[in-house]
């Protein structure tokens, strides 16, 4: 199974790889100036953070784990003048657990891709809804840098999902902040930034406890999709 997962993760990563030639960190570098629209940059950066707030609406069971390798990407909003490409791609390792003293699951992401970096932490808050459908609350904090900036990011979600045999469609709704400042150029500048998305999404289980999933987002500057593999266990 693990083998499994490291082949169809590869078949997700790699179109990353192909895409996204400009590395992140470099393109702000280059584009970057003292009027450039730094709050439309911003909000595209919590978008890409913010896809991977959750892909199902049903909670990890204790003691079980859910592993995943995902990747995002954000059509760049018209107003961001910084990013030279019409898209930016960022590939996510997840992994949660549910804890059952609190009855609350804890979830951990992070990303070390085209001179992008990101570390996340998040809780979940899951409840059956009549029998049929699952709704997660959750709430996460992400540290993100390039060499040229650095942001605190702050989300929270709601997912609603409802399975029936072995597909999951989901639909959800998030909110993103996140508080970006430059460093080491000739005109340092910060900006806070928020946005809500709105997300639609389906995720399938082929195989018992491995599943994939795909999901559209939107939000009023810009969308979004995430593609994933995973193990449920």
């Amino acid at each position: 199974m693990k083998k499994l997962l490291s082949v169809v993760a590869s078949l997700f990563i790699l179109p990353v790889v192909a895409f996204a030639s400009t590395n992140i960190s470099d393109d702000f570098r280059d584009h970057y100036t003292a009027n450039s629209n730094l709050s439309a940059y911003n909000k595209d950066i919590n978008t890409l953070i913010g896809l991977n707030d959750f892909h199902t609406g049903k909670a990890t069971s204790f003691p079980g784990f859910d592993i995943g390798a995902t990747f995002g990407g954000v059509k760049v909003g018209s107003k961001n003048d910084i990013s030279s490409e019409d898209y930016m791609f960022t590939p996510f390792i997840t992994a949660e657990t549910l804890v059952p003293v609190i009855n609350t699951t804890v979830a951990l992401r992070g990303s070390a891709f085209n001179g992008f970096e990101s570390i996340g932490v998040g809780l979940k808050y899951d409840y059956n809804v009549l029998e049929l459908f699952d709704v997660t609350l959750a709430g996460f904090y992400d540290r993100a840098k390039t060499d040229w900036y650095t942001t605190d990011h702050l989300s929270f979600s709601a997912v609603a999902s409802a399975t029936v045999l072995f597909l999951t469609p989901y639909l959800g709704v998030g909110y993103d902040y996140g508080d970006l400042s430059t460093r080491k150029m000739a005109t340092n500048r910060s900006t806070s930034d928020q946005a809500a998305r709105w997300t639609a999404g389906l995720r399938v289980s082929p195989l018992p406890l491995f599943y994939v999933f795909g999901a559209y987002t939107q939000t009023a500057s810009n969308a979004g999709f995430q593609a994933g593999v995973g193990l449920n266990f």
